[in-house]
């Protein structure tokens, strides 16, 4: 395994040259360096909370499922450009990946930020919802289709409905499936020792998706209200 030492070094290195956009439907469009003293701070502290989270992550995955690779591998997605962002996807082995970009480590405001997204994206992993989606992709897929079909559409016209019901089918429940991360990552969350209420402040800064119909995100306030009653009962 590589050293912490030299992943402190590699985001040092990677966040001393991003640039840090504040997020806001109306906030300016200022970029900002951040200070090396920052910069080291921010490397320091998603390094020790990957150490602290991450088999707590395992743990949980391990006593929730059967069957299931719950040996994640939190990486930095190090790409430039990339905004402020985190995100669980799987590898060709089915190993279940959880990537931070540079631009949401410099972003975070303290440790708790930090652990409350790690505990969320693995959380996603814990609950299948890449599987559950893919499936209701693949549901929606055959119902526009077979719609399409029956209503004597060329195969032009099904490929296309067969297309839009598949985007359909995989947002039907993505909303659902943030609002059941963010109660179980409240829960990764608490019992790494880190404050998923004070995490989950980063929902108060980032612009709010609304209740739009097939929205992938769920409104802020109904996520903040998700922490605070996960919180309230641990």
């Amino acid at each position: 395994m590589i050293s912490r030492a030299f992943v402190v070094l590699g985001l040092l290195a990677a966040l001393a040259g991003c640039e840090v956009v504040p997020v806001g439907p109306t906030s300016p469009v200022v970029t900002a360096t951040p200070s090396q003293t920052a910069v080291r701070s921010s490397a320091r502290s998603f390094v020790q909370v990957v150490d602290t989270l991450e088999p707590v992550a395992e743990r949980e995955c391990r006593a929730r499922t059967q069957n299931l690779n719950c040996d994640f591998n939190i990486v930095v997605d190090d790409r430039p450009g990339q905004p402020a962002n985190a995100y669980q996807t799987l590898d060709s082995q089915g190993r279940p990946i959880i990537a931070f970009t540079l631009a949401l480590i410099a972003d975070a405001r303290n440790a708790d930020e930090l652990a409350f997204v790690m505990g969320h994206e693995a959380a996603h992993h814990i609950s299948g919802h890449i599987a559950r989606q893919q499936q209701n992709a693949v549901a929606g897929a055959v119902i526009f289709a077979g719609l399409a079909t029956l209503s004597g559409g060329d195969a032009n016209t099904v490929r296309s409905a067969q297309e839009l019901g598949a985007q359909v089918g995989a947002r039907s429940y993505s909303k659902d499936f943030e609002l059941e991360a963010d109660a179980l990552g409240t829960i990764i969350t608490k019992k790494a020792g880190y404050n998923p209420l004070r995490g989950a402040e980063f929902f108060t800064r980032i612009p709010d998706p609304g209740d739009k119909f097939l929205g992938t995100h769920p409104p802020n306030a109904s996520r903040i209200d998700t922490v605070r009653r996960t919180a309230a009962g641990l």
